[in-house]
């Protein structure tokens, strides 16, 4: 039998190599999105993919929506909304909800 401090230390280095872990396949998935989109992004739309990635593996609270991509890129909300629409449509994010309350996951 191991005594405690053994058992906590273990635990802990477990821990770190499953975050380091999860941490370097999120970098591979960003590197391998912008590989992907990098040619079909407007300056705008890469600002904003930019900032929904900086949340981490966890994710953009509530995805993206066109009031939050209007504040972000002081665009109008129908501008947003067509920018929203376009990266959907090359399949860069995900629809999720519909109608006015249509919201926007990265594809990952």
């Amino acid at each position: 039998m191991n005594p405690p401090w053994v058992t906590y230390f273990a635990r802990l280095v477990l821990d770190a190599q499953k975050e380091a872990d999860a941490q370097i396949n999120y970098m591979l998935q960003k590197t391998k999105f912008f590989d992907r989109y990098q040619t079909n992004l407007s300056e705008r739309q890469r600002r904003v993919i930019q900032r929904m990635l900086e949340a981490g593996p966890e994710g953009f609270t509530d995805g993206m929506n066109a009031r939050k991509y209007s504040a972000l890129t002081k665009v109008s909300k129908a501008t947003a909304t067509r920018n929203l629409q376009a990266l959907a449509q090359i399949g860069a994010f995900i629809p999720c909800g519909g109608g006015r309350s249509v919201r926007y996951e990265l594809n990952l």
